[in-house]
């Protein structure tokens, strides 16, 4: 919208730290409470082996997590590869989300990251 502080409607946050990977990791949840829709940006440096697959996980409660359905999902996952940016959007209704990537036969396994980017706050920040 014209006018509108685009800052002030888009919440971001780091939920996987960058760094190099061997085994499987769920990344920070983010809680979603305020904003209406959210997407995930997976961040890849160099995978020099083994599978990175990558998914998003809902919960109501921050304590039980499942899979979020494909119908909620804006886009789809793919495994992990080399400097390659994925990002998929969340249209689902639960509170709080956090990606996961699982990991395979990997030795040394790979670099990557993800963000988490809230949209559509329903209501904006002081400043």
């Amino acid at each position: 919208m014209k006018g509108t502080n685009v800052r002030r409607q888009v919440g971001s946050t780091q939920s996987l730290a960058p760094q190099a990977r061997t085994a499987t990791a769920n990344g920070a949840s983010v809680d979603l409470g305020g904003y209406l829709s959210a997407m995930v940006v997976l961040l890849v440096g160099v995978i020099t082996d083994g599978t990175h697959t990558p998914k998003l996980q809902e919960s109501d409660d921050n304590s039980s997590f499942a899979d979020v359905a494909a119908a909620d999902l804006e886009g789809t996952f793919a495994n992990l590869a080399s400097s390659t940016q994925q990002i998929v959007g969340y249209k689902g209704k639960k509170r709080f989300v956090r990606p996961v990537v699982t990991v395979a036969g990997a030795t040394t396994g790979g670099i990557y990251g993800a963000a988490m980017l809230r949209g559509g706050a329903q209501q904006e920040p002081a400043s």
